[in-house]
């Protein structure tokens, strides 16, 4: 019986989904008073389209280096992030602008928006989001959109066959015809009387976007008005109006917009002349079946073309390279909004167009370009406004992307946190792969594998003639990736301290290069092997570069020099990596050593009555800063100086300018940027400050020689029994353990930081 409820109750939720989209139909005065009381449901294509990017809020985003507020809407949250655009949110935010500058009237109206750039940077991705974005905010409230239908099966004269198809007449629900197009509802007002209400509706608004339908009944729908006028008229009605618009014959209906309803998407792969991929095309059965008198019926035309599917909303043409021929029959249509279905019959659209190519458009578009004034394109490309996509430049976002491709992941990292970001970039990855023995078996890319491969594609990707001389390329992708860098003192430096922005993720690793390689990598055997641990089933960071790396030059989609650009910079992609891994083990060695808060607060108010020639408040009551436990803490904890840079307990001049600047300077510094009405130390989190966070943070290998001098880091791999570095090698594995790492990652890693480092003990 339980589970037989828990069945039922997908029924329930599938009945609750639709009843929250669907509504009944509306009669039109109905329909009015609705709009009054939410005027959104009657914008048109742009101000809709912009109000369900808006309808989502913004989040803070840092890329480039630069702080930038975001649109959610492109992080496709009803859907958990499946379709999400990663990065590009200037790019974004750029559309955007447009879509409020063509949806107030005040220019662009006549532009098609072109979304332009290298394969695999997100623009199918963007497709997606729009269709996904726009189909769930349909189905709110202020979201509901409306068309109209008509029933001309009963008039007042009674004509037998009325607008209805075949050869005998529908009755019920059957006689109602949902206009093919999605004609706005307010279309069916005439237009002077129309403005008169959208000015009313507008200035009830208080909307400083007014909404605006100049478009006229499609012609399907004008075919049902004028039967209908036509009908009443000879009856002698007086109020013909009333009567077209009774409920008896037109309802105003919502649908959730999707594509063919709302939103058109023309493919690659759809033909047919230029006419019935954009409009339609006529049924000559149903011609001969209407009887058209010497003239073609509307009824008798399909609707559809991409442009009548994206009537009153969006209108995509995907892989534009492909439909060079149509673009240039588009150039009308944003600006005068019309169509022809034939030579006397037009059909009003109002729908965004957005064409979305890869470069080869641009090479369609310059075939010309070498006879100046007379290019034959130059009006289409006049008319195209261009969003230039570009492949991630932030080693967080890549990273994100690369796991996306490797699992079924989509939810969206919207961490602001850095160390919550960090967590995640540096995250293992367990995959389950088939074997050729039809088993299951798990793959562990290993902490910082992820990382790796994302690294080396951003590192592929920026601008290295654009760097000044204190800056690498690894510096560049930092502060691209969270907008600041240490210097050599520990300071952080901020991005807007440097002038390195170039031309970057204009060419590069693509992620889906990076994501056959690794998974050619989870597919192959390994040949390591461990007496107790399954270290063949990881793949190390290094693994993933040497793969990347190597099989450049048999990828078709890089040329000669490209390959050896991108061998040149697999280098500092594994110096970044080796670095974060021996940052991992030597913390893991040194976990035991670390310093206390109370520790740190003790240490800095002792510095600040040093530097002020005071005293420290302390339970016993005032007393001298003590000499020997400020030394003790810089040659102990900080490991900065020995018992050489002190006269006694007495610091040098160097130890001196070193609290000075390194420590008072910056802790006012804070205090001032967080000042409330007083600063206190003790109220300060001193692992926050920057400063502090940094000098309790530089932990290096001497520490690790001055602590533990038994250690012995060539014997690493199998310590004898019994000894120091066994004892420090069983600890540091089981704190990376606890740390993300398993037993078999975590040998592996720790042998390769001992063994790159054990040459500084020699």
């Amino acid at each position: 019986m339980r589970e037989r409820d828990a069945h039922s109750d997908y029924i329930r939720r599938g009945d609750r989904e639709l009843d929250a989209a669907y509504e009944p139909p509306l009669s039109l005065p109905e329909y009015v008073e609705r709009a009054f009381e939410r005027p959104s449901i009657t914008s048109h294509a742009a101000k809709y389209l912009l109000e369900a990017v808006e309808s989502m809020g913004t989040r803070m985003v840092v890329e480039e280096g630069e702080e930038r507020e975001r649109y959610r809407f492109f992080d496709d949250p009803h859907n958990d992030g499946e379709h999400a655009v990663l990065g590009n949110t200037e790019v974004l935010n750029g559309f955007v602008d447009d879509l409020r500058t063509i949806a107030a009237n005040r220019g662009k109206g006549e532009k098609i928006v072109w979304f332009d750039g290298p394969t695999a940077t997100g623009k199918s991705e963007l497709k997606r989001c729009l269709i996904n974005g726009l189909r769930e905010y349909s189905k709110t409230e202020a979201g509901r959109r409306y068309t109209v239908e008509w029933n001309v099966a009963s008039t007042a004269a009674g004509d037998a066959r009325g607008l209805s198809y075949g050869e005998t007449v529908p009755d019920d629900e059957s006689d109602w015809y949902e206009s093919p197009v999605q004609t706005h509802p307010l279309s069916v007002f005439p237009k002077s009387v129309r403005e008169e209400l959208l000015a009313d509706l507008n200035e009830a608004s208080g909307d400083h976007i007014p909404t605006v339908v100049p478009a006229e009944l499609d012609p399907f729908s004008r075919e049902a008005y004028d039967h209908l006028e036509e009908r009443y008229r000879r009856d002698g009605r007086e109020e013909l109006f009333s009567a077209v618009t009774d409920t008896m014959h037109l309802r105003v209906k919502n649908f959730v917009v999707d594509i063919g309803q709302g939103i058109g998407v023309l493919h690659a792969e759809d033909d047919g002349t230029p006419k019935e991929r954009l409009v339609g095309s006529w049924m000559p059965g149903m011609l001969r079946e209407l009887g058209s008198r010497g003239r073609k019926n509307p009824q008798a035309f399909s609707y559809d073309g991409v442009l009548s599917q994206g009537n009153g909303l969006l209108t995509i043409v995907e892989d534009a390279s492909q439909h060079a021929d149509l673009l240039r029959k588009l150039l009308n249509v944003p600006d005068e909004g019309r169509v022809k279905l034939d030579k006397s019959v037009g059909m009003d659209i109002d729908t965004q167009l957005v064409v979305i190519s890869n470069p080869d458009l641009d090479a369609e578009l310059d075939k010309f370009a070498d006879r100046n004034g007379r290019d034959p394109l130059k009006a289409l490309k006049r008319r195209l406004d261009r969003h230039e996509f570009g492949y991630l430049t932030n080693l967080s976002l890549e990273a994100e992307l690369v796991r996306r491709e490797l699992t079924d992941e989509t939810s969206v990292w919207d961490a602001t946190d850095p160390d919550e970001i960090d967590k995640r970039v540096r995250a293992p990855l367990v995959v389950s792969t088939r074997g050729n023995d039809g088993q299951i078996a798990e793959r562990e890319l290993a902490p910082h594998a992820v990382e790796a491969a994302a690294a080396y594609a951003v590192l592929s990707r920026l601008d290295a003639e654009v760097l000044p001389p204190e800056v690498s390329l690894v510096d560049k992708a930092l502060l691209f990736d969270r907008g600041w860098i240490r210097g050599d003192d520990g300071e952080r430096i901020e991005a807007k301290e440097f002038d390195v922005t170039g031309e970057e993720g204009t060419h590069g690793i693509p992620v889906t290069y990076t994501r056959d390689t690794v998974a050619d990598l989870l597919a192959s055997n390994s040949d390591r092997s461990h007496p107790e641990l399954p270290v063949e089933s990881v793949l190390m960071p290094g693994d993933v570069l040497d793969a990347m790396a190597a099989s450049l030059g048999d990828a078709p989609v890089f040329s000669r020099a490209e390959v050896t650009e991108y061998e040149s910079r697999v280098a500092a992609a594994k110096e970044y990596i080796f670095d974060r891994q021996a940052d991992d083990v030597r913390d893991a060695v040194l976990a035991e050593t670390g310093v206390d808060a109370a520790t740190v607060e003790e240490y800095v108010e002792h510095v600040y009555a040093w530097a002020g020639d005071e005293q420290v408040e302390t339970e016993r009551g005032p007393v001298d800063p003590d000499s020997l436990l400020m030394k003790l803490f810089e040659t102990d904890h900080l490991g900065r100086y020995d018992d050489s840079d002190y006269a006694g307990n007495e610091p040098t001049p160097e130890v001196e300018s070193f609290r000075r600047n390194r420590i008072i300077t910056a802790l006012n510094r804070y205090a001032w940027e967080n000042r409330d009405e007083g600063f206190v130390v003790s109220e300060v989190d001193l692992g926050e400050v920057p400063v502090i966070r940094a000098v309790l943070e530089s932990n290096d290998w001497d520490d690790v020689r001055r602590i533990y001098p038994d250690l012995d880091p060539h014997q690493w791999d199998d310590p004898p029994a019994n000894t120091d570095t066994e004892r420090i090698k069983m600890k540091t594995i089981d704190r990376l353990v606890d740390r993300g790492y398993t037993p078999a990652s975590a040998e592996l890693t720790s042998r390769k930081v001992f063994r790159e480092v054990a040459h500084q003990w020699d």
